[in-house]
């Protein structure tokens, strides 16, 4: 197995060392954002349940303190929403600003997934163009071949050509499935930050609603009898 590998590397010409090293760039990216956002994630619910428990409870200042404290994102962008309702401001206000934090967050996100589909492209073309350069070679070299030999020296030559079409490809199509895998990730995560962000809207939203039921539920006093004329 190990023979057949090295081999095929070998027969493939020089354009195989560009394509590996695509592939182990591509792979270095693919582990370090998998790991990112997979701690992004489990630090972002755990942020979100402890404000979540502060905000219901209507603990303001303290869910604010803990979102200033907290370095992840979705505690920057409750954090800026609540600033907006220290404030006193208004719904659209506050709303407003948690879309600012999710917008400064995306980035950090989506941080070099693109690379992934660049690289995979970029390996199936280095792999074309091997095999054409290869293919060139090869015509070249039957042109002033023996006749007898330029049918098994052709097959020969376009064989050891296509090797790095083959590892071109099978480069390209695990980066296209880990760019897949990761983008699907991301847009969990910014789903994520949406729905919690609805969610503080809401319990928000409630306060004043609640404030004002409570208020009309108390038993007002009577007004004192107008005097007679």
């Amino acid at each position: 197995m190990i023979e057949t590998i090295i081999r095929f590397f070998q027969d493939g010409g020089f354009f195989m060392y560009p394509i590996s090293l695509v592939l182990v760039v591509g792979l270095i990216i693919a582990i370090e954002r998998y790991s990112y956002l997979s701690v992004a994630k489990i630090s972002n619910r755990k942020v979100f349940e402890q404000l979540y428990k502060m905000i219901r409870s209507k603990d303001f200042n303290g869910a604010l303190k803990f979102a200033s404290n907290s370095k992840s994102p979705m505690g920057l962008m409750i954090g800026a929403g609540l600033q907006r309702l220290s404030r006193r401001q208004g719904r659209q206000d506050i709303e407003y600003a948690m879309e600012e934090g999710l917008l400064e967050a995306m980035p950090r996100l989506e941080k070099r997934t693109q690379y992934l589909a660049t690289l995979a492209n970029i390996s199936t073309l280095l792999g074309l163009l091997g095999t054409i350069i290869g293919l060139i070679a090869a015509f070249t070299a039957v042109a002033s071949a023996d006749p007898a030999q330029k049918a098994s020296l052709l097959s020969q030559s376009i064989s050891v050509a296509m090797n790095t079409t083959a590892f071109g490809l099978m480069a390209a199509i695990p980066l296209l499935l880990i760019h897949s895998v990761l983008q699907a990730k991301t847009n969990e995560i910014v789903d994520s930050f949406e729905m919690a962000g609805i969610k503080v809207m809401n319990v928000i939203s409630d306060r004043p609603v609640a404030a004002a039921q409570q208020h009309a539920a108390t038993p007002q006093p009577k007004s004192a009898a107008a005097p007679a004329a």
